[in-house]
């Protein structure tokens, strides 16, 4: 038999700039836009009912007009905003769909707040117990935290995720989340390997700033399938039926398995924003049986918590979600962002694909997050 050709996945293989290709300024449109079929690996979900929705369209660029330019900018991917069963507004891209699977990054780790809300709530884990107690063969960077800490993102390591540095350690989890191939001299670790091979944990007084590590994600997954009765691939079929996906839900795997609840999801806008509307509901789901910890929900909006870093610092990060005491929402990487109304019950899902260097931009977020309230409080008439 004669020699096979091969080459590299071109895809998941890293550039000069220590990025694959779907993460490259110039194909990361692509790549966010198709990134549920370009990871290395992954999961996809499908709900048992769909949850339907009514057309009730209302201009709310005329309410909020800075909404427009958000619409209008190169980013921009799709927006679809919610009340209850019914569509008030939605747009997309020429490029796009309001109904096409978008990596929606960190906004992912809102699974996490929902599985560790049950898992305290029914006693198999305690905020205050120290990491080591649920994995014991944790690397020096954790082993002394306590879960409260991860789930508030106030744990100080060595784990640095600065998209600026393209040789930062986030870039390097993306091997173990299944977003990337290791280079030549590198192994394709899990991240079992990953998380335990983080050092320098430094023991600080209470933060009032978080700060914010996608590892204290992986390490709350770890403990979470650690001590969970149910494999966390059932926690995601539990929390899609009852969110009522019209498409499906996708999430990239680890090497070990493990679903990348620290950024690797996908969904649509639209079904984005059905899944703000599960969290509008304090959790309930379609036939209003609950299926979220309602009080942990409830806490974690009034409870006191670190706040963001500026110009995001009216937010605060309290049990995996960011709040103001009112709105429930998360960011992604790249230009994702989920909020929803406690108040008015709206929900709004704004994604987008940045295309500078660090594919992030703080003062952007930052707009985007205070467009999106406004348009959640707008919502009361």
């Amino acid at each position: 038999m004669s020699r096979l050709k091969v080459a590299p996945n071109p895809d998941l293989t890293v550039g000069p700039d220590n990025k694959q290709r779907w993460n490259q300024p110039a194909h990361r449109r692509h790549g966010f836009h198709n990134a549920h079929r370009l990871f290395r690996r992954t999961l996809m979900v499908r709900s048992r009912n769909v949850l339907m929705l009514e057309e009730a369209h209302q201009d709310l660029t005329a309410t909020v007009p800075a909404l427009a330019d958000l619409l209008a900018h190169p980013a921009f991917s799709a927006f679809c905003c919610l009340r209850e069963g019914q569509v008030i507004m939605e747009q997309a891209a020429p490029d796009f769909g309001t109904d096409r699977p978008h990596s929606i990054q960190s906004i992912t780790k809102l699974h996490i707040h929902l599985i560790m809300g049950q898992l305290i709530g029914q006693g198999f884990v305690s905020p205050d117990a120290k990491v080591a107690q649920y994995l014991p063969d944790i690397g020096s960077g954790y082993r002394e935290a306590n879960v409260q800490a991860l789930l508030d993102m106030a744990v100080s390591n060595d784990f640095a995720e600065d998209y600026d540095d393209p040789h930062a350690d986030c870039y390097d989890e993306e091997i173990a989340l299944g977003w990337r191939l290791p280079t030549e001299d590198q192994e394709e670790i899990s991240l079992k390997d990953f998380a335990s091979r983080i050092r320098g944990f430094r023991e600080t007084e209470a933060r009032t700033v978080a700060e914010y590590k996608s590892a204290n994600t992986d390490v709350l997954t770890l403990i979470a399938a650690q001590v969970c009765p149910v494999p966390l691939t059932a926690q995601i079929e539990r929390i899609a039926d009852a969110v009522g996906y019209e498409g499906a839900f996708h999430i990239s795997l680890s090497k070990d398995g493990f679903p990348a609840f620290s950024g690797g999801g996908c969904l649509s806008a639209r079904d984005l924003a059905r899944f703000g509307l599960f969290l509008a509901r304090g959790g309930l789901d379609l036939s209003g049986n609950a299926c979220a910890n309602a009080n942990f929900l409830r806490q974690s909006l009034t409870r006191s918590a670190p706040s963001l870093t500026p110009p995001k610092e009216w937010l605060r990060y309290s049990n995996h979600i960011m709040t103001d005491g009112r709105v429930v929402a998360h960011a992604g990487y790249g230009g994702q962002f989920l909020m929803v109304d406690t108040v008015t019950g709206t929900s709004c899902a704004f994604l987008s694909v940045l295309e500078n260097d660090a594919g992030y931009d703080d003062t952007f977020m930052s707009n985007v997050a205070q467009v999106l309230r406004h348009v959640c409080c707008a919502e009361t008439a």
